[in-house]
């Protein structure tokens, strides 16, 4: 494992974006065999310790997609990294490979490899903050309810995560109304299956906070997260429903600008962990 850490450090660019501060990234790090099973890390320049860990798993209706997507990685690499924070984009194997169970496994064992190598990275493992968009804020869910993704695997706690527009939390629902066609080529025909891939179904009290972003712009994103909001404030989890007035795109391709809509994820960022306002800007 050191070994390919390092070899991987040796490839490493610098890069920047507008107005952004230098930081290294560490690419293509395997976290598993399969050649999708990768994922990137952008390590800010400066010389903080414990730093925490925003961790970002791309969408695309579970076929296509990539972690170096500029609207998966650029304004939030722009905006914390440049903060301090270590954000990590993941690469997971796709349909019709791999179905969406299968890759919501995947992002766990990313996770794991993330967690294990965190200190080599000047990052602490106990400050991860999962992030997903469309799809990947599907896998996302399921990664932050259904204990059985985790259970053999060396995982440390998470502080919470972040849905970007998911609008597949209750897949078993979707499924027995009028729906996407795509859906079918994710989920298929089994009501079992439906159910194993629904997060609503797996709530559980144990679960970290979530913030559930939704566009108002669709008519299926946000009475899915209000549904799921619902049901955790019944569990005890703390469930912050941020609807916005956004695209499907804007959610994630401006999520790290300086707007209303950033502020407020930054806001139950912070509430996350006090330590994390060392890392955020002031609130407003």
């Amino acid at each position: 494992m050191a070994s390919q850490f390092w070899a991987a450090a040796l490839l490493c660019v610098c890069f920047s974006f507008h107005h952004a501060a230098h930081c290294n990234t560490l690419s293509n790090l395997h976290y598993g065999p399969d050649k999708a099973q990768v994922l990137d890390v952008y390590l800010p320049s400066t010389a903080q310790t414990k730093r925490p860990v925003v961790f970002m798993v791309h969408g695309g209706a579970w076929r296509i997609g990539d972690k170096t997507n500029h609207s998966v990685v650029k304004t939030k690499v722009r905006r914390w990294v440049a903060q301090g924070w270590v954000f990590i984009s993941v690469n997971y194997r796709l349909l019709p490979a791999a179905d969406p169970y299968t890759q919501a496994g995947d992002v766990a064992k990313a996770l794991e490899y993330a967690q294990a190598h965190s200190a080599e990275w000047n990052a602490d493992a106990s400050k991860f903050i999962l992030m997903g968009h469309s799809s990947g804020a599907h896998l996302v869910s399921l990664l932050a309810t259904d204990k059985s993704l985790s259970d053999k695997l060396q995982l440390s706690p998470i502080l919470g995560s972040v849905w970007l527009d998911s609008a597949a939390l209750d897949v078993n629902l979707i499924m027995q109304q009028a729906h996407p066609r795509f859906y079918d080529k994710a989920f298929g025909t089994s009501p079992d299956y439906w159910q194993k891939v629904s997060a609503l179904g797996h709530l559980n009290k144990d679960v970290k906070p979530i913030a559930l972003i939704c566009s108002t712009q669709r008519d299926d994103s946000c009475p899915q997260a209000q549904s799921l909001a619902a049901k955790a404030e019944q569990l005890g989890i703390l469930a912050t429903l941020i609807p916005a007035d956004l695209s499907h795109h804007q959610i994630n391709a401006t999520l790290g600008d300086n707007n209303s809509y950033t502020h407020q994820v930054e806001t139950f960022m912070r509430g996350l962990d006090p330590a994390l306002s060392a890392f955020l800007k002031p609130a407003k």
